[in-house]
């Protein structure tokens, strides 16, 4: 068994992909620090966390006890989630079947999962103009990798497998499906999986790293400048 022997470094805003990480550190057990990067202020362009996040998005990780007991900075929530799953020997397999089992679900969320709901909620709720056409998209789009998941959950308790980080990845995805525009109702295995994960200790507590500083963005104009007006400058 690994042992922690200095907190990790967590470079973090709580957003879905923040969740992601505290929620398996959380289940982990072990020490980390929490380093607040407000993304709406735009502390996210700041050097030192381009040093550790070249894309300037969070989270990102610095772990003191890396590979051959050297520091090692990680950023990309999928790839932290992969590290640690590998370091500590828990939820990620250490088979080859069962890795790619979780491997697809991970990637699936990355590609899919993420980035379409993240879609949903800007055209629903941050776009300065309505525009339909985009709203319809991505709420479909959304309805329908829900619809996925509802069958993958049929006759599972998990996506795949045991509980993993897969599971993580997606579930702080989902719990802001009302702003998504969809109803938990219409995906029954869905929601039976959801409730369950929520009402873990350690998903209950991760998500709640952060809390207060969680603020609706459809009010912040100038959080929005921030986020939503970036180019490569």
């Amino acid at each position: 068994m690994t042992i922690q022997t200095q907190p990790i470094d967590l470079y973090y805003w709580p957003t879905p992909n923040g969740w992601k990480i505290t929620v398996l550190l959380e289940e982990l057990g072990v020490p980390y620090t929490v380093k607040y990067v407000n993304i709406g202020r735009g502390e996210q362009f700041a050097p030192e966390f381009l040093a550790i996040s070249p894309n300037n998005r969070m989270p990102a990780i610095v772990d003191p006890d890396g590979p051959g007991g050297e520091p090692i900075s990680v950023f990309e929530s999928g790839a932290i989630l992969q590290y640690l799953g590998r370091k500590f020997g828990r939820f990620y397999p250490g088979d080859e079947r069962g890795r790619v089992e979780v491997d697809q679900w991970l990637f699936w969320q990355m590609g899919g999962l993420g980035p379409m709901a993240g879609q949903a909620h800007h055209f629903r709720q941050y776009a300065p103009e309505q525009v339909p056409y985009a709203i319809a998209r991505y709420t479909n789009e959304v309805n329908r990798l829900y619809g996925v998941m509802n069958k993958r959950l049929a006759d599972r308790d998990f996506l795949a497998g045991d509980y993993s980080i897969a599971d993580m990845a997606c579930v702080g995805w989902v719990r802001p499906w009302k702003n998504q525009g969809q109803d938990l109702d219409d995906f029954p295995f869905l929601k039976r999986w959801f409730e369950a994960l929520m009402a873990r200790p350690a998903v209950e507590r991760g998500m709640a790293v952060g809390q207060e500083y969680r603020r609706n963005l459809a009010d912040d104009k100038e959080a929005q400048k921030v986020l939503f007006g970036q180019k490569a400058r």
